[in-house]
């Protein structure tokens, strides 16, 4: 999974933007939280978030060039030096809305059988 932040003004509070590239299905399925009613998605960074924060997203899902838009809110934060060895980051919910839930079942999709498959996550 890379991640690339997108520079922005320092002004005014504005959502982070950030751009996530998932290459692998098992990297999928460690970074989707389908706990969140209309999905979402973790992100590892070294960044400072609070809940609530807003984060817009440029997500990638696996074999594929289309970038999904998203703006989420952090919902999950893992912190620095979590037990059970946890990657720091955050976990991002996404809005409810059409295009979040047309998100969600193409992640789903994706993941297929995966889905439900007992190899830990980034999140539970």
């Amino acid at each position: 999974m890379s991640t690339k932040p997108i520079p922005s003004s320092a002004a005014a509070p504005r959502p982070s933007i950030v751009q996530l590239v998932i290459k692998e299905k098992a990297e999928l399925h460690a970074a989707y939280i389908p706990l969140f009613k209309e999905g979402g998605i973790f992100l590892s960074t070294l960044r400072e978030y609070k809940l609530g924060d807003d984060v817009y997203l440029l997500l990638t899902l696996p074999e594929e060039t289309q970038r999904h838009p998203v703006t989420g809110k952090v919902a999950w934060i893992t912190p620095a030096h979590a037990a059970g060895n946890q990657i720091q980051g955050i976990g991002i919910r996404f809005p409810s809305d059409e295009k979040s839930r047309m998100l969600k079942a193409k992640i789903e999709e994706v993941l297929g059988a995966h889905l439900t498959s007992n190899r830990p996550t980034n999140t539970i």
